[in-house]
């Protein structure tokens, strides 16, 4: 029988940067310098025991990133789980402002300048929010990062609004952000959960 209190660091692992070297991390522009697990090794690792299944218990603390132009983005965010619960209309209310997440507003850093619809956005740390709505979806860049929720989101502290369609996808039940590359200077933030995507598109300047 596997003890829980020996595989338990484990499962953080997947969810997060290697948490022993959280401390230096957060301090890193360097996309290398962060340990990831894929989900092909983590499939692999449930296969052969090595770790528990997820069980969708909780709002897990996780990151994504990825390098456009030589700007490192990286998102922190923590991920709630469906758990068989309606979502869109449900959990998540329509057309109020949403953390995207749980617990605290997940942050979006860039290490450039980037333009996002128009807008150009200096480097820096920012929180993002979104409006879910039935038909279409607003996401917005907050200067405000370090908040609980959307408690004291402020729409005059917006630094730009994009209204996008969401796509239908497979079933996520974790809600997860990837930072898709597009081409050399051209990515996007993408969202999924349930069985819904939405996606940020920036350029890095």
């Amino acid at each position: 029988m596997i003890k829980t209190t020996k595989w338990l660091p484990f499962i953080f692992i997947i969810a997060a940067c290697n948490n022993n070297k959280s401390a230096d991390n957060s301090k890193s522009d360097n996309h290398a310098d962060h340990q990831m697990v894929t989900a092909h090794d983590y499939c692999d690792s449930v296969n052969k025991g090595l770790i528990a299944e997820d069980t969708l218990k909780g709002s897990p603390h996780r990151s994504a990133m990825n390098t456009i132009n030589n700007n490192h983005v990286h998102i922190e965010y923590n991920s709630p789980g469906v758990k068989g619960r309606t979502i869109w209309g449900g959990l998540v209310a329509y057309d109020k402002v949403w953390v995207t997440g749980a617990h605290s507003a997940t942050s979006v850093q860039f290490s450039k300048d980037v333009e996002i619809n128009g807008t150009k956005i200096p480097a820096g740390k920012y929180a993002f929010f979104t409006i879910p709505g039935k038909e279409k979806w607003t996401l917005v860049l907050n200067q405000n990062y370090d908040q609980h929720l959307a408690d004291e989101y402020s729409e005059t502290e917006d630094l730009v609004r994009v209204e996008v369609v969401p796509t239908q996808h497979d079933m996520v039940q974790r809600l997860t952000y990837h930072v898709n590359k597009i081409d050399d200077t051209k990515a996007e933030i993408v969202v999924n959960w349930e069985k819904l995507q939405v996606a940020l598109p920036f350029a890095s300047l």
